[in-house]
């Protein structure tokens, strides 16, 4: 699975330095292109030589040396997948905080590939809210982290924070990344959060949705070898993978626009966004006034982008929608989907712990055109996108 695949190793100054030698051979060994970038002070842990010699490649340090310039950008191009193993707790802070000030941060924040950390540190430093802190942005930015293992540390204790084993490395970005690029060659777009209809220039009416699902579904298209756009309303997150695509919206008549625009030419439609369904028949010019006791606001249709993207799919096009609901919640899904003309729905509920708007977990039901139904427990809503993804390849590119 590794077989012809491009491999970027970023080694940082950690003890656990010497398991990269393993890595590189066992990544060679797969049939995979490695080249190697170490921080200055990772070659206090391990020679340059030796990785050199086992990658088949010059290992790269510095962004200038004798006269020659290590072109980070297109390192960060070349390669399918960008490894940081070990990651030290030094690199993880700057990664967090998005310095650059060596060659491998400066390739680290300008690739367009995929990027899998192995963090390596002592128990306490790893249990250190610092660091669980610094995971979460770097995670934010769509880097996969590698959990730490359970063993004796260079300090002498025993407990969290050893780099994963090498073999468990391979093992993961097999699973992960390689295992299947089911979807390559095919297009994806997928609408994430809410959207803001404005009654004057200050003030909207708008939804809870964060975008966490959307954003997602997104990331584990992408994963799976599809060329991705993501159609994004007003949000806080931060941009999952550079790979994709962005288009950003506000109102529901732009996302309407922009999902049209773009279904056109794709392969698979995934609507996650929350689209309002009224929008302000007329936006005041200026700030509405606080004059009278009662204020009533008329309102308009949007829209629907689910039913138009229904209506126009051709043959060899898969839509999904999703259904929140508060009641009755299969009855108005399996509605959903003959009315819509769409593929598959997901469908969650309010009335499920864990399972509204601002939550990072999720628990949903998959409902298909031919009557199949798939349930799943409560999940990260990663997790969650992994399901939902896996089960429209299972069901339509098997």
């Amino acid at each position: 699975m590794l077989k012809g695949k491009k491999i970027l190793l970023g080694i940082t100054g950690s003890i656990a330095a010497y398991k990269s030698i393993l890595l590189v051979r066992l990544l060679v060994k797969a049939g995979a292109e490695v080249k190697v970038i170490m921080t200055p002070s990772a070659r206090d842990f391990v020679s340059p030589l030796t990785l050199s010699t086992l990658s088949k490649n010059p290992v790269l340090i510095d962004l200038f040396d004798e006269n020659s310039w290590a072109n980070h950008v297109m390192l960060g191009r070349w390669a399918h997948l960008m490894i940081m193993a070990p990651l030290s707790c030094n690199t993880l802070a700057k990664m967090a905080c998005g310095l650059c000030d060596n060659l491998l941060l400066a390739t680290y924040l300008s690739a367009t590939c995929p990027v899998v950390i192995a963090p390596a540190m002592d128990e306490d430093m790893w249990h250190h809210g610092s660091i669980k802190e610094n995971l979460s942005k770097v995670e934010l930015h769509g880097v996969r982290i590698i959990p730490v293992e359970k063993g004796e540390l260079a300090s002498g204790l025993y407990g969290d924070g050893r780099m994963a084993e090498p073999e468990t490395i391979i093992r993961y970005i097999n699973d992960n990344f390689f295992s299947s690029l089911t979807l390559e060659g095919k297009k994806a777009i997928v609408s994430a959060g809410p959207t803001y209809e404005p009654l004057d220039p200050v003030r909207f009416i708008g939804n809870h949705s964060s975008g966490k699902m959307g954003f997602e579904v997104a990331r584990q298209l992408y994963e799976k070898g599809a060329e991705v756009t993501l159609i994004m309303g007003p949000t806080q997150l931060e941009f999952p993978v550079n790979g994709m695509k962005l288009v950003k919206v506000n109102t529901a008549a732009e996302m309407y626009n922009a999902c049209k625009s773009s279904f056109t030419h794709a392969d698979i439609g995934v609507m996650t966004a929350a689209v309002a369904d009224y929008t302000p028949a007329v936006k005041a010019e200026q700030k509405i006034k606080k004059k009278e006791d009662k204020f009533t606001i008329e309102l308009i249709k949007t829209k629907d982008i689910l039913q138009a993207l229904g209506e126009e799919k051709k043959e060899g096009q898969v839509l999904i929608g999703f259904a929140l609901e508060t009641n009755n919640e299969k009855e108005y899904a399996l509605s959903k989907l003959k009315r819509k003309n769409i593929d598959m729905i997901v469908m969650n509920s309010l009335r499920d712990k864990g399972a509204a708007f601002g939550y990072d977990t999720n628990k949903i039901t998959i409902f298909e055109k031919g009557g199949q139904e798939f349930s799943f427990d409560i999940k990260s809503k990663r997790e969650v996108a992994k399901d939902i993804v896996d089960t429209l390849i299972r069901l339509h590119y098997a």
